[in-house]
């Protein structure tokens, strides 16, 4: 079963595209963007953005390009939407935010998490470690392996820790 991709629309966007001006055409952009992701991955996506302000009484839902749009309603924040979707959904979707708010509640809820600039990586088609770790320097035959190392540590210095490996697979799925 593909997983679902539950996203807070303007926390990908970024600041600058949403203080420029140029709101409605960064939105449309970054549907076509994802839609065209999800053609690529099949994976179920669910974006969500902000309606709080200027929205509608009702939560506004469309289907849009085969990515289920939601607005959230007046008064509501799209951080509570996301919220209650990664609820509903648990360890069965993935949360795109860089939010600290989401980000804590999507992982009680067992939800893998994504940052939105890990996601844009992707997005675009960057396949950068998801780590943000440097590459191992290659290690000349005079260098001491064990310099710099406790007397009780052991394993293999280079590798990266159990916890990020497992996160690193995970991330590869999308």
């Amino acid at each position: 079963m593909p997983a679902h991709l539950i996203i807070d629309g303007y926390n990908l966007l970024g600041g600058s595209e949403i203080r420029s001006g140029h709101l409605e055409s960064s939105r449309e952009m970054l549907l076509h963007d994802l839609a065209a992701y999800r053609h690529r991955k099949r994976h179920l996506i669910t974006v969500v953005f902000d309606g709080w302000q200027q929205g509608r009484s009702t939560e506004q839902r469309e289907h849009r390009a085969g990515l289920q749009v939601i607005y959230s309603r007046r008064g509501e924040r799209a951080d509570q939407v996301i919220q209650r979707l990664a609820r509903e959904y648990g360890s069965d979707c993935a949360v795109v935010s860089s939010d600290h708010e989401i980000i804590n509640a999507a992982k009680a809820c067992g939800a893998f998490v994504m940052g939105s600039q890990e996601f844009a990586g992707k997005l675009r088609g960057s396949s950068a470690p998801s780590s943000g770790a440097l590459p191992y320097k290659e290690l000349d035959p005079g260098d001491d392996v064990r310099s710099g190392r406790g007397p009780g540590k052991k394993g293999n210095p280079r590798k990266l820790p159990k916890s990020q490996r497992q996160r690193d697979r995970q991330f590869k799925r999308f």
